[in-house]
């Protein structure tokens, strides 16, 4: 089978589409024949060598975390599924043509495996960083890189819980933002005076890490009320740096639930495919995100 790999870390340039053999499932696990992976800005992360504690490499790697596709085969212990089931979940080395998933959930009626590969690590990070920087139904949150994967699950999730929300996105992406549900702002000079216009902040979400930790301190008035996922240095203000996943079974529950309830849409901006990983890598290191960026296989 074809899979993308890199055996040292480095630019987009390091990864190779290679061959072989397919992974087997153990106990607990499934194999899919993945339709679509999702590319998640953790992935060029680690790809680049960055520290996170969540996801050690051990090279030659794999890459890729979320993946839509059909059950090819089943491990030891696993029931409730069965072989040719459309399945979207969180595994190991998804941009490849087969995959082992670790939490998985049916497809639902109506929704795409590229729509779907989107959803599992993103919904996973958004639900753990609401949870962990506590903001409560009436207060107000600030989410600077809102419009990416992480920052769109976050704004529809606040929403439904009766949360206002405050979103950073470049100019392009203000619109989305405000069909949301947020109230929007861009991210250039005079950024900080133009959130404030909207009220106090009882908290806020560094998704971009673009250098704003001190400003997000400055507006909530409390370290203690500031979660990066991006910005390594965040401890060095006193911020909580969250890089450690919860529980995705969980995760994809509340996914079912919220896409059932029509509370979560996440678009595809854009595919790719495998062999274009590079390419999915590099637009998405750019930044300027809509939604998701997805490979297809």
């Amino acid at each position: 089978m074809k899979k993308v790999t890199f055996a040292e870390f480095g630019g987009p340039d390091v990864l190779r589409l290679t061959e072989t053999e397919k992974p087997e499932p153990g106990p607990g696990r499934i194999r899919i024949a993945v339709r679509a992976a999702g590319v998640n800005p953790a992935d060029w992360r680690i790809r680049e060598g960055q520290k996170l504690g969540a996801h050690p490499v051990e090279l030659p790697s794999g890459l890729g975390l979320d993946a839509a596709g059909v059950v090819d085969a089943i491990g030891a212990g696993v029931e409730g599924v069965g072989i040719g089931d459309r399945v979207f979940g969180e595994g190991h080395s998804t941009y490849a043509e087969f995959a082992v998933l670790t939490a998985w959930a049916p497809l639902p009626d109506g929704l795409s495996f590229e729509e779907a590969a989107g959803y599992p690590s993103v919904m996973e990070t958004a639900l753990r960083i609401l949870r962990e920087v506590g903001v409560q139904p009436g207060r107000t949150l600030l989410v600077s890189g809102a419009s990416g994967g992480v920052g769109s699950a976050v704004l529809q999730i606040a929403r439904a819980r009766g949360i206002t929300v405050i979103g950073t996105a470049g100019a392009a992406n203000q619109d989305y933002l405000r069909g949301l549900g947020a109230h929007a702002t861009t991210y250039d000079e005079g950024w900080v005076e133009r959130v404030r216009r909207f009220g106090p902040i009882d908290a806020a979400l560094d998704l971009a890490g673009s250098g704003v930790i001190p400003q997000l301190v400055e507006l909530t008035g409390d370290p203690g009320a500031v979660v990066s996922i991006a910005d390594l240095g965040a401890p060095d203000h006193g911020v909580r740096f969250s890089g450690q996943a919860g529980s995705v079974p969980d995760a994809l529950a509340e996914t079912l639930r919220l896409l059932a309830d029509g509370q979560l849409h996440i678009p595809v901006t854009r595919t790719y495919a495998l062999a274009d990983a590079a390419t999915a890598h590099a637009d998405s290191r750019a930044g300027h995100t809509r939604g998701r960026r997805v490979l297809v296989v």
